[in-house]
């Protein structure tokens, strides 16, 4: 028997593609070479935002299309968890619709809505082990769920709070993973800089901020315990209260000055609509006390367009902090009203054409700046981590997010090679070696 597993949406999701292949392979599937060629395909959607969800419905009907007579369709992941009578009930090409911890390879058909029982899981899918990547890079998936309630974001409605794992579990697939090849580990979670608190500020469902109440921040100690452990750790999705000196410090140290910021916007009445800590001047403040530490720090970030409520004066500060802060990297998306958020409620909906508009306009600002600091690393070494053939990362590039760096086909994947920037192409670049 054979498997396909086609995977959509965030890192997050891959790490659970990966887990899945390493079950179905425990159960004696093989992988196949196409969606055409197997007897099992599995869609793993994503459910962030509406144009995800599109993309997840059209995937699954192509693979219905593709998929071979006879082979099962199975669907799962976020949209499997958040709508699956609705899936079951809309996709009759659909063998299985089948949710977080539920078995892919049932033969009982998904129930109608009115009986359709919320399955006791089968398995826990965050500490499933997972097969050998084919990459010299592995994300890490070390929390799921999120204890936040941030204005927009539904994912706590179907991927509950805050469940970190623990530092042994973590440590057990770092080093299967590390045995196998990969060289740099790249840990994720929807709040990564909350790891291991896992606790409600007086049971109102709130995080707790580390920067506004102190104490100890358990992820400073597993990034130094996996650092020992790989050649890189990096850090994605951390929400700015969480980004303490100590961390700081501690990302810093690891030789991968790789900052991935959860801010949103940078307008404070925007940033309390939305739920959300902080302003563009704090926000400015913790960049230049790291680009202080070390002034070839790496910046990404993302941001909404959008919201409820935004105004040109809320446009204008977004510009202000776009220019001001000067990221090598930021993703902007619109607004997308999501069931079950503060958000959906909410009156002084900004027109879609305006938001698209202010979108482009920020948008364009940002690919300036990308491009003026590619532009700047021409003439620089760099050590290149080899991911393919041809294809090479510095400590400033995210694996599948950010440009690349080419290079001679002849490199060997999996090493680390001192090469000089030559030249810049938009968001890629390209080296020779030293």
């Amino acid at each position: 028997m054979r498997y396909w597993i086609e995977t959509l949406g965030c890192p997050k999701n891959h790490v659970d593609s990966d887990k899945l292949a390493g079950l179905l392979e425990s159960q004696g599937y093989d992988v196949a070479g196409s969606a055409e060629e197997a007897d099992l395909v599995v869609a793993n959607t994503c459910a962030f935002i509406e144009a995800a969800r599109e993309e997840s419905i059209e995937t699954v009907l192509e693979l219905a299309d593709r998929k071979q007579n006879g082979a099962r369709l199975v669907v799962t992941g976020c949209m499997a968890e958040r709508y699956g009578d609705q899936l079951a009930a809309a996709l009759p090409e659909v063998d299985l619709v089948a949710g977080f911890g539920e078995s892919l390879t049932a033969r009982t058909p998904s129930t109608p809505v009115a009986l359709r029982r919320r399955a006791i899981p089968e398995f826990d899918l965050l500490n499933l082990p997972r097969p050998a990547t084919s990459t010299p890079w592995a994300y890490v998936k070390i929390a799921e769920g999120c204890d936040r309630r941030c204005g927009f974001c539904a994912i706590p409605t179907f991927r509950g709070d805050q469940r970190s794992r623990s530092t042994p579990e973590i440590l057990t697939e770092a080093r299967a993973l590390v045995e196998g090849g990969v060289r740099e580990l790249v840990l994720i979670a929807q709040d990564l800089a909350s790891w291991g608190h896992d606790r409600r500020r007086a049971g109102r469902g709130e995080a707790v901020e580390v920067l506004d109440e102190g104490g100890t921040q358990p992820l400073i100690e597993l990034t130094r315990t996996l650092s020992r452990e790989v050649d890189r750790v990096r850090l994605l999705y951390l929400y700015p209260s969480g980004l303490t000196t100590g961390l700081i410090e501690t990302i810093l140290d690891t030789g991968v000055p790789y900052f991935d910021l959860s801010l949103q916007h940078a307008s404070r009445p925007m940033l309390r609509a939305m739920r959300r800590w902080g302003d563009g001047d704090r926000f400015l403040e913790r960049i230049a006390a790291i680009r202080s530490a070390d002034p070839d720090a790496t910046f990404r970030s993302s941001f909404i367009l959008g919201y409820p409520g935004e105004t040109e004066e809320d446009q204008r500060e977004l510009l202000s902090f776009i220019e001001a802060a000067q990221l090598d990297w930021a993703g902007f998306f619109t607004f997308s009203a999501e069931e079950g958020t503060f958000a959906e409620g909410l009156g002084d909906q900004v027109p879609r054409e305006l938001a698209l508009e202010r979108l482009r306009e920020v948008s364009e600002l940002q690919d300036t700046i990308t491009a003026r600091r590619r532009d700047a690393l021409v003439g620089t070494r760099q050590r290149l981590l080899i991911d393919a053939p041809g294809v090479g990362r510095s400590v400033r590039e995210c694996p599948e997010i950010d440009g690349i760096v080419m290079v001679d086909p002849s490199l060997v994947v999996g090493t680390l090679v001192d090469c000089e920037i030559v030249a810049s192409h938009g968001t890629d670049l390209e080296a020779v070696r030293a």
